[in-house]
């Protein structure tokens, strides 16, 4: 008999009920350091007190009206985010998912309005994930993510990751847009190097293609930069943006140049909950926190320790764990056991990692991990491999 939850999801046999800053406690008693942060989500961690009361005083005054009304908090939210990106306009969603169809809606819908429909191609990259919608299983085209959902969304063009000469080659009169996240997450923590980011740019200034850059995962913080396209020193012309905005509550947002969201009109899109009162409130209270440079370079601090502390790791556990990869507060353990009996061992060690491609486990504290926290995680990151590797050895 099926479930009464649909059964997508292979579920650890975990239960939680309360959470605070780094950590979550299980319905049994039990603490759990949070290294995954709900899939960097909860970039200020666990029941935040600033964010608490964001959302609590406005849940006593407003919780929807639908997009039919203009809502305050939406336009100071929208303010924000102009004020701190490449931005003049934000669009806002429920999630990163909702964020892909939009984006893709908007390159497609610039160039019919520039009477150049044929240009509705867009390139993305192998190990990409830009959500399960529609177009964001096409747009990644991995079999994992498409087999039986067929016919496919088409327009998308499948290139292999940081080939910049099979971008170049690939940029004819159809291609409309190139799609990129700057740090591969789904796909194993992979970023990409600043050199190809800007490379992607020049070719899109080449060739009047939109620059569409997937930040749902890397962006608001967690590389260090409020956006992790800061660090490559460019801009995009679109960017997706979701997980940390809404500290926990579900928000998302494409962001765009006046030029980029020039085909997007009265009628073209449309949300019912997006940019709700409840989830700009709180999403206004993460950005005034994060945007500050002082949090940011404590970002860069932090990340810096935890690193140092994992690539001690590795040296000590070739056997178990590989090399260390990521940007920020973004890390990923390439194992060389296999990951998810890794991610078992730190379950018994009350610790939560979470799984990503090519044999990683990824690190996704919140951003308000403590100098002891990041102690405690390699502790246990230590005990886990030893764990590790007396069961291999059995």
């Amino acid at each position: 008999m099926i479930p009464s939850v649909l059964p997508t999801y292979s579920r650890a046999p975990l239960s939680f009920v309360k959470g605070e800053g780094s950590w979550l406690y299980e319905a049994d008693g039990r603490r759990f350091l949070d290294l995954g942060a709900g899939i960097a989500v909860n970039a200020l961690g666990h029941a935040h007190p600033a964010l608490v009361e964001a959302l609590t005083t406005q849940a006593q005054n407003l919780w929807h009206v639908s997009n039919l009304y203009h809502i305050p908090a939406q336009q100071a939210l929208a303010d924000k985010l102009v004020d701190e990106s490449f931005a003049d306009t934000v669009f806002f969603t429920n999630s990163g998912t909702e964020a892909c169809e939009l984006a893709v809606k908007m390159a497609r819908k610039y160039w019919f309005e520039k009477d150049q429909p044929e240009r509705v191609n867009i390139i993305t990259f192998d190990g990409s994930f830009h959500g399960r919608s529609a177009a964001g299983i096409a747009a990644a085209g991995s079999e994992k993510m498409t087999k039986g959902f067929g016919p496919l969304l088409p327009g998308f063009i499948h290139l292999p990751f940081a080939d910049h000469e099979a971008v170049a080659a690939a940029m004819d009169d159809t291609v409309a847009a190139i799609l990129v996240e700057p740090v591969q997450g789904e796909g194993g923590i992979r970023p990409l190097p600043d050199a190809c980011l800007k490379g992607l740019r020049d070719l899109c200034d080449e060739t009047g293609a939109l620059l569409i850059l997937d930040e749902v995962q890397c962006g608001v913080g967690r590389t260090g930069k409020l956006f992790a396209h800061e660090w490559a020193g460019i801009e995009p012309d679109i960017m997706m943006v979701a997980k940390g905005i809404g500290g926990g509550f579900p928000l998302g947002a494409v962001l765009a140049t006046e030029n980029a969201a020039s085909g997007m009109t009265a009628g073209t899109h449309g949300s019912t909950y997006g940019g709700n009162p409840l989830g700009c409130a709180v999403g206004g209270k993460v950005l005034d926190i994060i945007a500050e440079p002082a949090f940011l370079d404590e970002v860069n601090r932090k990340a810096g320790l935890l690193r140092q502390k994992l690539e001690g790791l590795v040296a000590e556990f070739p056997d178990v764990y590989e090399s260390v990869r990521g940007a920020g507060l973004m890390l990923g353990l390439k194992c060389t056991a296999v990951n998810m009996d890794v991610i078992g061992a730190a379950y018994d060690k009350e610790t939560l990692l979470i799984p990503a491609a090519d044999n990683v486990v990824r690190l996704l504290p919140p951003l308000t991990i403590t100098d002891d926290e990041i102690s405690t995680a390699v502790a246990r990151l230590e005990d886990v491999a030893q764990a590790v590797r007396t069961k291999n050895k059995d």
